[in-house]
């Protein structure tokens, strides 16, 4: 392999990992977002009833569940490591499926309950500081965040395990820019429409998911072997796409179409039909979901 040749490998491998950050963004910027609001939530309503001391406690359950998110993170990242290479393939296919069922559920949770979740979350801690307010705030700050922490360290594991840079970078921007957005509505004062917000990013996050679903069974068709699942492990279709082409699904252009809808240069029709049959049922579901609320 020549010098040229290397830049020109290191280049590309540099461009994946600009565009990978995508999916890992909007994961970390919605579940975080989540997060962000329903603690502002808490912290309005306190400041607004004239309970300012109690503030401290919520955001000792902020900090609490974060801790706790980013040990759960690195625990899992440290089991991924210590696999060996087989059980590691098996290990991805699995946590995928899984970050789809947990994702879809968020996605139908907020859905249904986005439009009452501020009037919830307000009769919850007028309930919390009448009967004991420092556990039961500290309490109910944790569970709420580190929800959202468990939720999104489940939907990154799939992309931390491929591409840690991007996934590390994708975690910080969504995070900080979460928090803005959060700083800006609640303290601020902008208004925004928040459930249109939510209705087009959970649009992006059923795209997102339905990408994830056919590549866990993907890895679960290379862990077992194709022959196994008989014609359904056999390849749908194969793209003569060299890997060094930018439209390679792990390339500058391709790697964009892989992390928002799923694209590969090769898709067995196991993974066609998991990935279709999903989008065919999440998406509508999502839409219908928002439109008739």
């Amino acid at each position: 392999m020549n010098i040229a040749h290397t830049l020109q490998l290191g280049r590309i491998k540099a461009q994946k990992g600009k565009v990978m950050v995508l999916g890992q963004y909007l994961i970390t910027f919605r579940e975080v977002l989540e997060a962000a609001l329903i603690t502002s939530m808490v912290l309005a309503y306190l400041a607004r009833t004239g309970r300012n001391p109690l503030t401290r406690y919520v955001w000792y359950g902020v900090i609490l569940s974060t801790a706790a998110s980013v040990a759960l993170g690195a625990t899992i990242w440290w089991t991924y490591g210590i696999l060996p290479e087989s059980t590691q393939v098996l290990f991805e296919g699995i946590a995928a499926l899984i970050a789809v069922a947990v994702l879809s559920s968020m996605i139908y949770w907020m859905a249904t309950k986005g439009k009452e979740l501020r009037a919830e979350v307000e009769k919850k801690v007028e309930i919390l500081t009448t009967r004991g307010a420092v556990f039961g705030l500290v309490s109910f700050a944790f569970i709420a965040v580190f929800r959202e922490g468990l939720e999104t360290v489940l939907f990154l594991t799939p992309y931390l395990v491929t591409d840690p840079a991007a996934t590390v970078a994708g975690l910080l921007l969504g995070t900080l820019t979460s928090l803005a957005l959060a700083y800006v509505v609640f303290f601020v004062g902008k208004k925004i429409n928040v459930r249109r917000f939510f209705y087009f990013t959970s649009i992006l996050l059923v795209l997102l998911a339905g990408g994830l679903a056919g590549y866990g069974v993907h890895e679960l068709i290379e862990y077992t072997g194709s022959s196994a699942w008989g014609w359904l492990g056999q390849n749908a279709y194969v793209l003569g796409i060299s890997q060094d082409s930018p439209f390679h699904h792990k390339g500058i252009v391709g790697s964009v179409f892989a992390v928002m809808f799923g694209y590969t240069v090769r898709a067995e029709w196991a993974r066609l039909t998991v990935h279709f049959a999903y989008l065919a049922v999440a998406i509508p579901l999502v839409i219908r979901v928002y439109r008739k609320r």
